[in-house]
């Protein structure tokens, strides 16, 4: 296969913590509309602190801490971020021990941020926003934001973004340790930011540019396995795949890479007639693999897979009729625009081993799936997602469990003054379904990020405990929960 490092990297290429500043000089310009919390600017990071339990009380037992990554600044004196996927990476540390809940959160110590803080303006290309004079860029990692997700790799904390390195942190202090690199001849090759985790620890990822692909397997510390090439049938803009215990899946909807040019988005035309198509391969023997024909959605995010007896293969998603938020949506956030399209649709699909491929939508607006981590690649009854949405501004209101068994959902609603994020399901019994749903909100009367902890067997009843920190944050993207 004709596929090399400088190829892959081309196409690709686009201290100490602060003390607190007092609240009111934490975030800059604030816009009209009082959702735009949600995408305010950080302007420092933020010493450990304790948050304020405002309701409910933690299990006395429980320890742990919910990592979150998300964007946080997006304007400068100079020139702004046009996207709201381009802020630079703030990753936040929320500790829960003896009931109590402590938060801090610090920015990714990137390229990018190091270039943009010293020329006082936002000049590096990202997925929206173009590249402006002044731009030193040498490769992928010179446009890394670090600010999609988080995943830990041995006794380091790693902040990932999709088209470029994953950055190394240390769990504790939040402080950057640099740009990982698997092996020396792949240095700053692209790691999504959706790597899928085994039962035992083995990490699946991709790195992508255009129809080819960088097939990563790392053991659960992080070391590297094998990193192998793959060909894709067409350039897909993928930002998130799924695996089951023998084969990697691959979503390829028809947006789809039709010319160089940055920002990175505007590589991609939307081609609903040529329809989805879903590559299934083994994970063994990647030279063997299947493609399956779908009618065209858009999507983000995916739920783990799985196949069954009869060689049934089954995942789940959140499927839009096409990619307009993340086209024009998400920028006019940035301004205070709330062009709100219809939301995902939580769907199932079904590629049977006769060649035939179904997409079936439940109608359940939805986002953000996460399903019980210790059965990734294994059959599953539960997707829990952020969803209820307001029809007047963006983002979502409350958090919900959908029983693939019964057809149905249950939810909680935040109300409609609460910008929801991710929840994370994190187990408490063997049984699947049974642990808590843990994630945070921004309160837009309170003008506060809070943390809430539901039970996932009755999430109608809402948190059982609630904690309010003394700021908010902007609306993050993906998180990860590390036990004790």
């Amino acid at each position: 296969m004709d596929f090399n490092r400088r190829q892959l990297l081309g196409a690709g290429a686009l201290g100490a913590a602060s003390m607190l500043l007092p609240p009111e000089k934490l975030f800059a310009a604030m816009l009209p509309a009082d959702w735009t919390l949600g995408v305010a600017d950080v302007e420092t990071d933020m010493a450990p602190r304790s948050m304020r339990r405002v309701h409910g009380r933690a299990p006395a037992d429980f320890k742990g801490v919910l990592y979150r990554n998300g964007p946080a600044k997006f304007r400068r004196a100079g020139s702004n971020a046009t996207h709201w996927f381009d802020g630079d990476g703030l990753v936040r540390r929320f500790a829960i021990d003896d009931g109590e809940a402590r938060l801090a959160a610090r920015f990714v110590d990137t390229d990018k941020r190091r270039q943009e803080t010293k020329a006082d303006a936002i000049i590096l290309p990202g997925f929206g926003t173009p590249q402006r004079a002044g731009a030193v860029v040498t490769g992928p990692d010179s446009a890394n934001a670090a600010n999609t997700s988080v995943m830990m790799a041995g006794d380091q904390l790693w902040a990932l973004w999709e088209s470029g390195s994953a950055y190394a942190l240390d769990p504790d202090s939040l402080a950057t340790i640099g740009p990982r690199v698997l092996r020396p001849d792949l240095a700053q090759m692209p790691f999504l930011a959706h790597p899928r985790v085994e039962p035992d620890g083995t990490v699946w990822n991709l790195g992508l540019s255009g129809a080819r692909a960088m097939v990563w397997k790392l053991r659960a510390d992080g070391s590297l396995i094998a990193a192998s090439p793959l060909k894709l049938p067409r350039a897909s803009y993928i930002h998130d795949f799924t695996t089951t215990a023998r084969h990697l899946v691959i979503v390829l909807q028809p947006w789809v890479q039709v010319r160089h040019a940055m920002p990175y988005s505007a590589m991609f035309d939307w081609r609903p007639e040529t329809g989805t198509q879903v590559m299934v391969v083994d994970k063994d023997d990647l030279t063997r693999s299947r493609i399956f024909e779908l009618p065209a959605f858009s999507f983000f995010h995916l739920g783990d897979a799985w196949e069954e007896s009869d060689g049934t293969i089954r995942f789940d998603g959140c499927v839009s009729e096409n990619p307009a938020f993340a086209m024009t949506e998400a920028a006019d956030l940035l301004v205070g625009h709330a062009r709100v399209s219809p939301p995902p649709v939580l769907a199932m699909v079904a590629l049977h081993a006769d060649g035939r491929g179904e997409l079936a939508r439940t109608g359940i607006k939805a986002e953000f799936p996460q399903n019980d981590r210790r059965r990734s690649g294994l059959s599953r009854r539960f997707t829990a997602f952020a969803g209820l949405y307001n029809a007047e501004r963006p983002l979502a209101r409350g958090v919900g469990l959908f029983d693939w068994a019964k057809g149905s959902a249950r939810s909680y609603d935040f109300g409609a003054r609460q910008l929801v994020e991710e929840f994370l399901f994190v187990p408490r019994g063997a049984d699947e379904g049974d642990g808590w749903l843990i994630g945070t909100t921004v309160n837009l009367d309170a003008k506060a990020t809070e943390l809430h902890m539901l039970d996932a067997r009755r999430i109608e009843a809402g948190p059982v405990a609630t904690w309010r920190a003394d700021v908010a944050l902007p609306v993050g993207f993906h998180g990860t929960f590390r036990r004790g």
